[in-house]
């Protein structure tokens, strides 16, 4: 389960400060789909940002699967982050260098993982995502589509307990998005990962379990299904 409880940020621009987040508290059972929906500056990506430690909330406790993550020191965070969890950033991040094969295969060698094992999960997810022809590409010889499944593939390589999903479908066209969240769901049931994904798409919210709506860093609504 996952526990955020009472959870505050603020930032500071200029002699301004912006209070971003405001005593958010909510749970989410092991294996559900949450969706974070707001207007833009509402705290969405902020938000996911903290419940994947990659930013510290001022105040306030978030428990992942019995961690509670603010408490970690920044190398117990790093290994916990890289064993837990799985992210899909907006942009794909892909490492520009690295074959599509080697960008999925990357969290499988830093994870330990062996050599067989590694090739045979990476061989079963470059299948599943239709990218079996592209295992020896580079990022800029793929669609956006392509990119994206890439992306997506290397979050779930190590099968984490929990996916952060930052507007995965953003760039993406109706058709192609709406094939990534049916993998994404399809991908986590079938591991029995967590789903946390910050959206403006309608599409993502019809296979949420709980949908939050944030308003200027607050929850306005909170909604089950």
């Amino acid at each position: 389960m996952i526990e955020v409880l009472n959870i505050s940020k603020q930032f500071f621009s200029g002699s301004v400060n912006v209070q971003v987040l405001s005593d958010i508290s909510f749970k989410l059972e092991k294996g559900n789909t949450l969706t974070i929906i707001g207007k833009s500056g509402s705290g969405k990506t902020t938000l996911l940002n903290c419940l994947g430690g990659l930013d510290l909330p001022d105040s306030g406790r978030i428990n992942c699967f019995g961690t509670d993550i603010n408490c970690l020191s920044e190398k117990k965070r790093s290994l916990f982050q890289r064993k837990k969890l799985g992210f899909i950033f907006q942009s794909g991040n892909l490492l520009s260098y690295l074959t599509v094969f080697e960008n999925i295969v990357f969290p499988l060698v830093l994870n330990g993982f062996s050599k067989k094992d590694r090739t045979k999960r990476v061989k079963n997810l470059l299948e599943m995502l239709e990218l079996n022809l592209f295992a020896k590409a580079m990022p800029h010889e793929l669609s956006g589509g392509q990119a994206q499944r890439v992306a997506f593939a290397r979050a779930m390589a190590h099968s984490p307990q929990m996916l952060l999903a930052d507007e995965p479908t953003a760039s993406l066209d109706t058709q192609t998005g709406l094939n990534l969240i049916k993998l994404m769901c399809s991908v986590g049931r079938e591991h029995n990962s967590t789903i946390i994904v910050a959206t403006h798409d309608n599409e993502i919210i019809k296979y949420a379990d709980k949908i939050i709506h944030l308003f200027d860093g607050k929850i306005i609504k909170e909604l089950k299904k």
